[in-house]
């Protein structure tokens, strides 16, 4: 849902009641995951669905003027998160451990398959300059990354491409959000490999067999 969907409300609709707005954001406080119109309306069924429009947009606009909360558009749904200039308090409350950071390798590895997807880890290692089985290992458990399909190519090799979850943890409403690589690589603290800038074709992409579908991620990344 767009902000040009919310702006086709009607005028009158507008004035969302008191009750259905606190419903709203009790509902995309508390949902683990980013809370759709769809999600809302399914939720509100008894409530117009111009109605709920309406309170989405009413606490957007009061989330603007908020210190220390923001109500955000995320991977297709919302979300209320705190102030991206507050993030090192937050992180002094949670104490983030070491284990959950991704390495630099990581990072790198996760930038190279956002700008190429889909892409093999051939392709990746070809870019980075280093084997990559272990380090896609790590972004599939994280759920940051999915198998996709197969390469239309002798071997047939996974494609990897990037989840709802990395849109999440990244903040992104969708891959088009995506910032120019060199604004990416400077904000996760990395030098973007030279393969990185090169535009290439895409390839056809073979789709998954069904027990590979099923299991996403059951074999070896290769």
């Amino acid at each position: 849902m767009t902000n040009e969907t919310l702006n086709e409300a009607p005028q009158e609709a507008v004035t969302a009641s008191a009750e259905v707005k606190a419903v709203v954001e009790a509902l995309v406080f508390a949902s683990p995951e980013p809370m759709t119109p769809k999600m809302l309306f399914k939720l509100l069924a008894e409530e117009p669905k111009e109605d709920v429009l309406a309170a989405i947009a009413a606490l957007k606009a009061d989330y603007e003027n908020r210190p220390g909360l923001q109500m955000v558009e995320v991977a297709g749904g919302y979300q209320i998160v705190t102030r991206p200039d507050l993030h090192e308090w937050v992180r002094r409350l949670f104490h983030e451990r070491s284990s959950q950071k991704l390495t630099v390798a990581g990072l790198e590895t996760l930038a190279v398959i956002a700008y190429k997807q889909p892409i093999t880890a051939l392709e990746i290692t070809e870019i980075r300059g280093v084997n990559t089985s272990g380090v896609l290992s790590t972004l599939l458990e994280r759920h940051l990354i999915k198998i996709v399909g197969r390469k239309n190519v002798v071997g047939r090799p996974f494609l990897y491409a990037t989840t709802k979850e990395f849109l999440i943890r990244f903040g992104l409403k969708d891959l088009h959000d995506l910032p120019k690589i060199e604004d990416m690589a400077e904000a996760l603290g990395f030098d973007p490999p030279a393969g990185l800038m090169e535009t290439t074709p895409r390839e056809d992409m073979l789709p998954l067999d069904e027990d590979e579908a099923e299991s996403g991620q059951a074999e070896e990344p290769r």
